[in-house]
């Protein structure tokens, strides 16, 4: 998320009582989770076996529970709970809103999109041309709709990231701020679920086709042209190039790259990066042409034994 004004370091020390390290007029202009880090950044961590992957993001702020060594250009916050004072800043600066009623505030709706009844917009929501939601269907806070998009009938957008910190007396949601953006031409089938990022933004690409019932995790990318059949589920982080097709069911973990071009068949599971320009099968998936081989070698094995 941005800032709508940039805050020095010392501010937001002194706003959470905490120590900081740095030039105190250092400059935030922005909070992120480490997916999405840009330069004038805050991220958070509080783990050491992240400690590198966060001082050498492009993040220039990090809020971390001990006093470490950081690069030149950064400062540090230190903090004895990083994920919740995380949580306190971005709840301070996009706190949540209640919608009383229909629509949010700051919502923009052009006057060529076809609206039907029980639909509701959250807050700082817009909607573009000739776009067409159909029953049911709630968007909520900070999404984006741009021209000639359809959505199916209760359809969820924009709903709380799937993202938890487990503590001793269960678990801690991180907080979402981000929002959704929906590309021109795209299509959602009824009861699609895509969750808001975390900081940052959820996107579906542009002419992207989801079929009924399609779940898209917090902060995931889906390219240009691709196309999503019934009961695909993605998790949280993942990045789907242009051209991509996944047939019913298949699922895919949080933080992989599906290249352009792949078409992933039926009942799939992604539990890695796919190169791109493959047809793929199976859980975990493989390149097809590996499992059509695998398949014909099992054929043949009561044959081997028998003669054993």
């Amino acid at each position: 998320m941005d800032l709508t004004a940039p805050k020095t370091i010392q501010e937001l020390a002194s706003f959470l009582e905490c120590e900081f390290r740095g030039d105190p007029q250092h400059e935030i202009t922005g909070f992120n989770e480490i997916h999405r880090v840009r330069k004038g950044d805050l991220v958070f961590v509080d783990h050491p076996k992240y400690y590198d992957k966060a001082l050498n993001s492009e993040a220039t702020t990090i809020l971390i529970d001990k006093e470490v060594e950081f690069p030149d250009g950064k400062a540090i916050l230190i903090s004895e709970k990083p994920f919740d004072d995380f949580n306190k800043l971005t709840r301070h600066f996009e706190p949540f809103k209640i919608i009383n009623g229909p629509k949010g505030e700051n919502t923009y709706i052009h006057g060529t999109a076809q609206i039907f009844p029980n639909v509701t917009l959250g807050n700082n929501v817009k909607i573009g041309k000739n776009v067409t939601i159909f029953p049911g269907v709630v968007i909520m806070d900070r999404t984006t709709i741009e021209d000639n998009v359809v959505i199916g009938a209760n359809s969820v957008i924009g709903h709380n990231a799937f993202y938890y910190k487990k503590k001793s007396d269960g678990y801690d949601r991180m907080h979402t701020c981000g929002g959704v953006i929906i590309k021109k031409n795209a299509e959602l089938g009824s009861l699609c679920s895509i969750d808001a990022g975390v900081t940052d933004y959820t996107i579906i690409g542009e002419g992207t086709k989801l079929d009924n019932q399609v779940h898209v995790g917090h902060d995931t990318v889906i390219g240009k042209n691709c196309l999503l059949a019934a009961n695909v589920g993605l998790a949280g982080c993942v990045e789907v190039q242009d051209n991509v097709t996944l047939w019913g069911q298949v699922g895919c973990a949080s933080d992989v790259v599906i290249g352009e071009n792949t078409v992933v068949l039926a009942q799939s599971g992604i539990s890695k990066s796919l190169a791109g320009g493959k047809t793929y099968f199976g859980s975990p998936a493989k390149d097809i042409r590996l499992v059509y081989r695998e398949m014909a070698a099992i054929r043949k094995l009561p044959e081997i034994l028998e003669n054993m």
